[in-house]
């Protein structure tokens, strides 16, 4: 596969994930990606997707549930 932004070549390996988000930080240190070897853009597949948007729901979820605790 070659890289959207500059064609370069991927390369399987690990990237962190960061988000600020209603409130919150998650960050994942090393989840498995696909890595640019020439400029370093990060590209996770369908399933890495799905497993950060599920999380973001559960937490989003749990956070609102904290607010109306409050």
């Amino acid at each position: 596969m070659e890289c959207l932004h500059c064609q370069g070549h991927l390369k399987q390996g690990t990237a962190p994930f960061h988000i600020d988000r209603h409130g919150y930080h998650l960050t994942f240190e090393q989840v498995a990606a696909l890595i640019c070897e020439q400029c370093g853009e990060v590209y996770f597949s369908e399933q890495e997707t799905q497993t950060i948007q599920t999380a973001l729901q559960q937490l989003d979820e749990q956070t609102r549930r904290l607010k109306i605790a409050a």
